[in-house]
């Protein structure tokens, strides 16, 4: 067991999943992000905005593991992001 006793290194990812199509698929691969499907317009739309979040994490000189939960919910109203309504009638 050759990594006994090694600490894993942390990583946090983005996963992205564009919900309507346009018959195309789509796949786009980030250093921390991954987005799938989506129509064209949606897709660069996600893809903006992953590469906006990279961009402040790097203005505030952290990786996306580094950041707390609320942190990021900063950083994604920042670039146009919303929490979704999770209340249900």
């Amino acid at each position: 067991m050759a990594n006994a006793g090694q600490k894993k290194k942390r990583k946090g990812m983005l996963l992205g999943v564009g919900l309507d199509s346009d018959g195309h698929k789509r796949v786009t691969t980030g250093p921390n992000f991954a987005l799938v499907g989506g129509s064209k317009d949606t897709h660069e739309q996600m893809t903006e905005k992953a590469i906006k979040i990279n961009e402040k994490l790097k203005a505030r000189g952290k990786q996306l593991h580094e950041v707390s939960h609320t942190e990021f919910d900063d950083i994604a109203q920042e670039v146009g992001l919303k929490r979704a309504d999770t209340k249900r009638n």
